[in-house]
């Protein structure tokens, strides 16, 4: 047997394990693969049988595995020591490259290896290429001080105790097949970084001749493929540590001047354009102070934002009125002497624009939904709302104010004040102005309490035409 490069430190030894009393050697598909290609290769059953035995007694010592051979000392019963050895074929160079290949072509196949599994689809798409893992009829060849030509009782038992060993770790059969567990990682995380930056093999790979090599999975028109995102966490026990994390950032730079002195290409707004760098500087730096907030990790992240969502979150930064004017969707303003290139597709009217920018800024996506929906909440929820309000005002029942319920929007009958119940289980207060309901304040858990705010500061418009919400008078 013949080295492929393996070092003084690939050589593992295992102590002796207990006695299998009750149990047997194998429970892993790939365990008892081990165990079919003894029992197939050996020619006395009776010698496998009480080898069997042996190892079930614990008469195996020590296991010493190494590149091509497992070690070990096997008493008889009455003491007499044997040394005995199994031998299998080391892989060759060129199927070292092929299974790098196959390892790292595929997501999973490293954490798979990490978390001590053999995945049955990595020993066949191995074999599809031409290397064989796990060993067949006649691989497994014994080697006795007792010089039995054949699988002998201290062979035998030495195998079946390898196969508790295989259970535990496949590591130990890569191993067996010539590389050891920290040189194959760092193998295989430096395939999986070529990958990822799309170096050909032949410039990273010190084990194979470049005839040796093969094309591997298409990673798309311009070669660039990704690296799963299991297998790169995975490989984070052998990647170098991560950087300090960088510390809080009070506030946001200023972008740099986009006004050179020569004029614009035709159709670029440079002041919307600086106006959109502070609000990436900005966002950026609030998403620093999140990531590096206590309990970030567990937080479950916010979802994206719709187009118009986030036209609002942009106008409500107060930019120029233009800008506004392009964000609600139309084409400038008309006192500006500036107009955009056209809408941004948001399809609202201006007029929609600052109502959504005062909800955005009591309570940002959630509150510009109860802006705009409505909805009928479920019985039972109104029903709490009622028993709250009757709650809060129970001591004075002339003062308690009338509401007319239609669906999620309750209207304070004689005022301007309006409550609408939210999808979270909030109230949100509003108030009439000029014709129209606009917010007025942060969402309350408690209607009352929303409520009393709400009157607290007064109603707003007329409300001769709040009954013609209709509904039901609560």
């Amino acid at each position: 047997m013949t080295g492929t490069g393996a070092s003084a430190d690939d050589e593992r030894t295992f102590d002796a394990l207990p006695p299998a009393q009750g149990r047997g050697f194998a429970r892993t598909w790939w365990g008892l693969r081990w165990l079919k290609a003894l029992e197939d290769t050996a020619l006395d059953n009776q010698q496998l049988k009480r080898g069997r035995g042996y190892a079930r007694q614990g008469a195996v010592g020590a296991v010493s595995v190494r590149p091509g051979r497992i070690t070990a000392v096997v008493r008889d019963r009455d003491g007499t020591p044997h040394r005995a050895d199994v031998l299998l074929q080391e892989l060759s160079e060129a199927q070292w490259d092929m299974l790098l290949e196959v390892v790292t072509g595929e997501a999973g196949h490293i954490a798979a290896l990490l978390d001590r599994d053999m995945p049955p689809h990595l020993v066949e798409d191995a074999a599809d290429a031409g290397v064989d893992l796990l060993p067949g009829i006649g691989d497994l060849e014994p080697q006795c001080a007792c010089e039995a030509w054949d699988h002998c009782l201290h062979t035998s038992a030495l195998a079946y105790q390898m196969a508790r060993l295989l259970d535990q770790d496949p590591f130990v059969l890569l191993l067996l097949r010539g590389r050891g567990e920290r040189a194959l990682l760092e193998q295989l995380q430096e395939r999986s970084a070529a990958r990822a930056a799309g170096t050909p093999r032949a410039a990273h790979t010190s084990h194979a001749p470049h005839d040796a090599l093969r094309d591997g999975p298409d990673d798309g028109e311009d070669g660039l493929g990704g690296v799963p995102a299991d297998e790169t966490f995975a490989l984070g026990a052998i990647l170098p540590p991560l950087p300090e994390s960088p510390p809080h950032v009070p506030e946001a730079g200023s972008p740099p001047a986009l006004d050179g002195g020569t004029p614009p290409a035709a159709g670029l707004d440079v002041a919307a354009l600086e106006f959109l760098a502070s609000d990436a500087a900005e966002r950026a730096r609030r998403m620093l102070a999140e990531a590096l907030s206590p309990g970030h990790a567990e937080s479950v992240p916010a979802g994206p934002l719709t187009q118009w969502q986030d036209a609002v979150r942009l106008a409500a930064a107060r930019p120029a009125p233009w800008i506004a004017a392009r964000l609600a969707g139309g084409r400038g303003d008309a006192g500006s002497g500036r107009t955009g290139s056209g809408p941004t597709g948001s399809g609202r009217a201006v007029r929609q624009l600052e109502p959504a920018v005062r909800a955005w800024e009591y309570g940002g996506a959630a509150a510009l939904d109860v802006l705009e929906e409505s909805w009928a909440p479920e019985p039972g929820a109104l029903a709490r709302a009622r028993d709250q309000l009757a709650s809060a005002w129970a001591d004075d029942d002339g003062a308690r104010p009338r509401l007319r319920a239609t669906r999620n929007h309750w209207t304070v009958v004689g005022r301007g004040a309006q409550l609408r119940y939210g999808r979270d289980g909030r109230w949100w207060p509003y108030r009439r102005e000029d014709g129209a309901w606009w917010p007025a304040g942060g969402a309350e858990r408690d209607p009352a309490a929303a409520l009393a705010v709400l009157l607290a500061h007064g109603g707003g418009d007329g409300v001769e035409d709040s009954a013609r919400d209709g509904g039901e008078e609560s």
